[in-house]
């Protein structure tokens, strides 16, 4: 499958997308403090095509991010029902991480992606309420990665959506070091409690495994959990990896609309997920229920700006 490559030779930063699948972006590295850092994690034959789009690079996650109670909800008095994903209870990460994206602007540094559901998965129209267009693009300036996104109604109709990114992140950051060296950060003070991955509509105190607010080692961490109560600092919402070892850090900044972090660690490598979300998990049946969490709409005609950025840099002691 074709792949397109953005650099930055400024600091010899490289980034690998395939549109093909969900403009995934399956490679990121650069050079920070003298050391080569590789930040995505992907398998080795991810860009034939022959892994799961969810498991690999950064998936795009919409018009809902996570899962949908056995793919069924109600909107404006229909009911809908999303075809469960293969061996999955529920309908699971939207409709456009597995389906090519067009390409409609690149240079050296960047890229632009689109997705429309009526051109790109039309045999999936029928599963939404309306249409909807998604444009990112990707940016590579110096030793951050700058995601920008886009998402439009081009409907009659209104447009309910969430949205998430799926970033798995490789531990170590550097090949001098090793995962008991890495530290994980995230701001997030409650969780919502699941029942077959599903929320119960409560939220509850964040407990102390998934506890992450002072930084937890990556090795002693068992986690795949939704939490909320998320506290941005003045600018951004921000989520950090820290590599002790070589003394550098990842942070993923993120728009201070996000409201959930799912955070999740593999079972089979040494990667960590820190996804921010608009809502949570089955958020379109959370609303119906009465229950506000962030589920979105957007008028027709109507259209909406977020960002999320990926930068790496020294630890300043």
């Amino acid at each position: 499958m074709p792949v397109i490559t953005i650099r930055d030779d400024r600091c010899a930063s490289e980034a690998k997308i395939l549109p093909e699948v969900g403009f995934n972006l399956f490679h990121f590295s650069t050079r920070v403090a003298g050391l080569f850092v590789d930040v995505i994690e992907a398998d080795d034959d991810f860009e034939l095509g022959k892994t799961n789009p969810s498991r690999c690079g950064i998936p795009i996650l919409f018009p809902f991010p996570n899962r949908i109670d056995h793919g069924r909800y109600t909107w404006q008095g229909k009911e809908y029902v999303i075809p469960e994903s293969k061996n999955k209870d529920h309908a699971i990460h939207g409709f456009c991480l597995d389906r090519p994206w067009r390409v409609i602007d690149q240079g050296d540094n960047y890229v632009t992606g689109e997705f429309q559901l009526s051109k790109d998965a039309a045999d999936r129209l029928e599963l939404w309420p309306a249409d909807f267009i998604i444009q990112c693009s990707y940016l590579l300036k110096g030793s951050t990665l700058k995601s920008r996104f886009t998402f439009t109604n081009p409907d009659s109709k209104p447009l309910p959506w969430g949205f998430g990114t799926h970033a798995y992140f490789k531990i170590p950051l550097t090949q001098n070091s090793s995962p008991e060296h890495a530290v994980v950060y995230v701001p997030a003070y409650k969780q919502w409690p699941l029942e077959n991955f599903i929320p119960t509509g409560e939220t509850v105190p964040v407990p102390e495994y998934a506890d992450l607010t002072e930084g937890r080692y990556f090795t002693t961490l068992q986690i795949d959990d939704v939490l909320t109560d998320v506290r941005p600092g003045e600018e951004s919402l921000d989520c950090t990896i820290v590599d002790e070892a070589a003394g550098i850090e990842m942070v993923q900044s993120c728009d201070k609309r996000f409201r959930e972090l799912v955070v999740y660690k593999p079972t089979d490598r040494n990667a960590i997920c820190m996804e921010p979300y608009t809502c949570p998990t089955d958020a379109i049946n959370l609303e119906a229920r009465g229950i506000p969490c962030g589920w979105e709409t957007l008028a027709p005609g109507e259209s909406f700006n977020t960002w999320i950025d990926i930068s790496v840099n020294p630890v300043i002691a």
